[in-house]
């Protein structure tokens, strides 16, 4: 995985997965993966699945070519709520991009260092082909 800063501003996580690396075929079966990992903790909370392509095509919205496919994963790790301002950083999601030979990963990186070791194990345990 790779740390960047979007826009100059948010700091984010990517990962960008060959398709001959994964056992996954689509972005439906990374985000069953991914939300197993969610069920199987015991602190955090799957909360939806969002459809960001469909979204964007429906609102004849701009996507761009080599995307085929794109959705988000949203839970929360949300193990302690210490003040109000934790509100705007949560839930978490990971988004799952279909970019043809490849899938890209990507999360907004959490303020918790267990939450990005977990989403960072995630991401990488798709990597499951040798």
């Amino acid at each position: 995985m790779r740390q960047s800063l979007l826009m100059e501003k948010y700091p984010t996580f990517d990962l960008d997965l060959p398709k001959s690396e994964t056992s996954c075929a689509s972005v439906d079966d990374i985000l069953a993966r991914l939300k197993e990992k969610i069920d199987a903790h015991p602190k955090v909370a799957y909360i939806a699945t969002f459809d960001h392509y469909s979204h964007t095509s429906s609102i004849d919205g701009e996507i761009a070519d080599d995307i085929k496919d794109a959705k988000n994963i949203v839970f929360c790790f949300g193990m302690k709520l210490p003040n109000a301002h934790v509100l705007s950083v949560r839930p978490r999601s990971i988004g799952v991009a279909d970019l043809g030979d490849h899938f890209h990963l990507s999360f907004l990186e959490p303020p918790m260092e267990v939450a990005t070791t977990e989403m960072e194990a995630w991401c990488k345990a798709l990597a499951d082909k040798s």
